[in-house]
């Protein structure tokens, strides 16, 4: 049984870890566009994005759950799974974890390439909204959190270390979908990071918003349909 600093060093690390990953390859694709080379592409940002949080939950899901993200969380702490105390501690280290991605991945890259993309900070498209982002950001998350309600918390889902992967490949179809008009964070701690190093704040809010919404949202209606029933 792990203790709570130990999922907290988790929730850290994993977090860590995707932000430093895909905001990594925004700067990538910019680089090598920049230098007129192939470019990653949203399908490279995507499978960026996806595999890391796939690997991620994979490994430290034993440990901490596997969050990585504050809508994660939100949602068990709405269905009752996770006390207060510790889902501000989550966040806590959730954010930690974005900010030292997102300042390790500044460190290790010029002026020039990460100005260019704002360090990977989510951004929308010129002619979309920012009702029409956080709808977006909203149910492409509530899609995220629902898989992961499906095979990390249902105990009668497909949860083993294969299974747990489909929320790394959920995290990329979504993105595929969303980065051209919200950027796809689906991820407070993912938005913030990059945003906070960057100095990039232009629509911050969407990114907390609409991803906590559909966290919320995911949580309730997996419990209410499937968890409460498998008790009854």
């Amino acid at each position: 049984m792990y203790n709570l600093a130990q999922k907290l060093i988790a929730e850290f690390l994993g977090t860590f870890t995707i932000v430093w990953i895909s905001a990594g390859a925004i700067c990538a694709d910019q680089y090598l566009t920049a230098t007129a080379k192939p470019g990653l592409g949203v399908l490279g940002i995507a499978l960026a994005y996806g595999l890391a949080v796939g690997v991620m939950v994979t490994a430290f899901g034993p440990v901490s759950g596997g969050h990585f993200n504050p809508a994660v969380t939100i949602g068990l702490w709405v269905t009752r799974r996770l006390g207060s105390i510790d889902t501000l501690l989550y966040w806590a280290a959730q954010v930690l974890g974005a900010m030292a991605g997102a300042y390790t991945l500044k460190a290790m890259m010029s002026d020039s390439i990460w100005e260019a993309v704002a360090l990977g900070t989510p951004a929308l498209a010129p002619d979309f909204s920012r009702a029409h982002a956080m709808a977006l950001e909203g149910v492409t998350t509530l899609l995220w959190v629902l898989v992961f309600f499906a095979t990390v918390v249902d105990a009668n889902g497909a949860f083993d270390r294969i299974a747990v992967f489909s929320t790394g490949l959920t995290v990329a179809i979504l993105v595929l979908l969303a980065y051209p008009f919200s950027g796809a964070a689906m991820n407070p701690a993912r938005a913030f990071g990059p945003a906070l190093a960057s100095g990039h704040w232009t629509n911050h809010g969407v990114y907390w918003v609409g991803p906590l919404f559909g966290g919320v949202l995911a949580g309730f209606l997996y419990d209410r349909l499937f968890l409460r029933r498998q008790s009854q």
